[in-house]
């Protein structure tokens, strides 16, 4: 009789396992969270995952390599996008300036990690368009252009698209990501696990993929 149930639970953890890595117990309103109403997500057989940061949050910085990471093995499927989060804050409002200043000039991946590393390990003020231009001038961004870019109305639009959407998400925090249009998540909504989170995201991707 011993050796039967020592069996069965040979068996029956290989299943579990596979089960856990399946998805199966990702839960809506425990693991992830429903957008009433969506919004639009991915065209032409494209899931986009949308993840909305700050540049100024410590949390947001140590996501970053976590993502990295992930976008080199993600689905081919899976559209990524990164935009900052925007609420009524000011300095919120000029970091996402900053990073579309740096995505018009052509600049967005090569300042990205700096901008991070400038606020969380070197502890340099942003706070300003003259802190934050000479950041660019060091990366051979000229005063000119990032002055002209940072208060263009390209540049504005962008910021202001991003308030509206920050709202419509129904986002309180950052890092958050965004899947299809559909789903919210967070690492609290993940367990406090930035690994798990992404799987999260996989697995409701594949999920909109496979419809």
């Amino acid at each position: 009789m011993l050796r039967r149930i020592f069996l069965f639970l040979l068996l029956a953890v290989p299943f579990a396992l596979t089960a856990a890595e399946s998805g199966e117990d990702y839960a809506e309103g425990i693991n992830y969270e429903r957008i009433v109403p969506p919004l639009p997500g991915g065209t032409k057989g494209k899931v986009e995952v949308i993840e909305l940061f700050w540049y100024g949050c410590p949390h947001c910085d140590r996501f970053e390599p976590f993502v990295e990471k992930w976008q080199e093995k993600k689905a081919d499927y899976i559209d990524f996008k990164q935009m900052p989060a925007v609420f009524n804050n000011a300095q919120w409002r000029t970091h996402a300036a900053a990073f579309y200043t740096a995505e018009t000039l052509g600049v967005g991946s090569k300042l990205h990690k700096p901008i991070f590393d400038a606020l969380h390990r070197q502890h340099k003020p942003l706070n300003t368009q003259e802190q934050l231009r000479n950041l660019f001038s060091d990366y051979g961004v000229k005063k000119a252009d990032f002055d002209k870019t940072f208060t263009s109305f390209a540049v504005k639009a962008k910021v202001a698209r991003a308030a509206d959407l920050s709202k419509r998400f129904g986002i309180d925090g950052v890092p958050s990501v965004i899947v299809n249009g559909k789903y919210r998540l967070n690492s609290n909504l993940a367990g406090g696990s930035y690994d798990n989170l992404l799987k999260i995201v996989d697995y409701l991707a594949a999920k909109e993929h496979n419809k």
